[in-house]
């Protein structure tokens, strides 16, 4: 079996202007509501995340998204 660390995954990818033909899915939960860890997986290379409404109230989801938005755009925008 295979060992992974967050370290490893939560690398930055080299900006080559190579186009990803795979997509990094993450699904957020409690953990990575907060904008440290959703800057740290975009930075990796998340380009989809999936919300698990199972857990979790809508306001706390809102939350989460609105802080997602907010640091795509200035991630991809403005860098």
């Amino acid at each position: 079996m295979a060992n992974f660390n967050m370290d490893g995954i939560l690398k930055e990818l080299p900006n080559d202007g190579r186009i990803a033909k795979t997509k990094v899915v993450c699904t957020l939960v409690l953990t990575s509501q907060l904008v440290p860890m959703i800057e740290k997986l975009l930075r990796a290379g998340m380009n989809v995340a999936c919300f698990n409404f199972s857990h979790g109230s809508h306001e706390y989801h809102q939350e989460t998204l609105n802080n997602l938005e907010k640091l795509y755009y200035f991630i991809y925008f403005w860098c």
